[in-house]
């Protein structure tokens, strides 16, 4: 009887040391609770002005059509020519941008390459040809009031299509050299669209400014009066 005692006993004691030696290898803090990672936080704040700070340095691009000594038409002011593409750094941005100078007004251009969409190449000799076809049509005769009438020319003048500005030529075209029949601002819209053209013309066509003249003229059928006197 004695020794069955005796194994139940040591039976105990070998479970409660396992029960201490388990409980034991778990570390504790001074509150009594294990010890975990604390997950960092960063504020929202932060990864924003970072975000930001990367788009102030960046400036949206379009890519560049032209070089240097391409002839360009700037709807405002007409056929120019590119002298150079040059760097600057403005608030911290690079940009690039193109220098035109305007030969009949003696003007220099400074358009960035990223509004390089305001520019257009010069036309075509279809386009040309189709410009000299429109001046030979009768012009369309308006009558609404002359102030609506000037600001619609001048739209067209400024919008740098090649067709509606032969439209305004052949529109304000009095078929003669009398310039009584004009009024001074109906007069200087005729001038403006004329030259804006003719300059046009002489690039494409790549000659004289007198043989350009000529044809117009001849399209619009000015000075029939004078070439059938003797």
């Amino acid at each position: 009887m004695g020794k069955k005692i005796k194994t139940k006993k040591k039976s105990k004691l070998i479970k409660v040391k396992k029960k201490k030696e388990f409980k034991s290898k778990i570390p504790k803090n001074k509150v009594g609770k294990s010890k975990e990672p604390v997950p960092l936080r960063v504020s929202k704040n932060y990864t924003e002005e970072k975000v930001q700070i990367k788009k102030i340095k960046k400036q949206a691009t379009e890519k560049r059509e032209y070089n240097i000594k391409d002839s360009v038409v700037y709807p405002k002011h007409g056929v120019g020519k590119i002298t150079a593409i040059e760097k600057s750094t403005i608030g911290e941005i690079d940009i690039q941008f193109y220098k035109i100078f305007i030969d009949k007004e003696k003007l220099t251009l400074t358009i960035p390459i990223n509004q390089q969409s305001s520019l257009r190449s010069i036309a075509s000799v279809n386009q040309i040809n189709k410009c000299i076809s429109i001046l030979k049509t009768k012009p369309k005769i308006k009558r609404s009031m002359w102030s609506r009438r000037a600001q619609e020319y001048d739209q067209k003048i400024n919008s740098g299509k090649i067709y509606e500005l032969a439209e305004v030529v052949k529109d304000l075209n009095k078929n003669t050299d009398i310039m009584a029949e004009q009024s001074y601002s109906e007069r200087q819209l005729f001038e403006k669209a004329f030259e804006r053209l003719k300059s046009e013309m002489i690039v494409v066509l790549n000659t004289s400014a007198d043989e350009v003249q000529k044809k117009m003229d001849k399209a619009l059928g000015r000075n029939q009066n004078l070439e059938s006197t003797p």
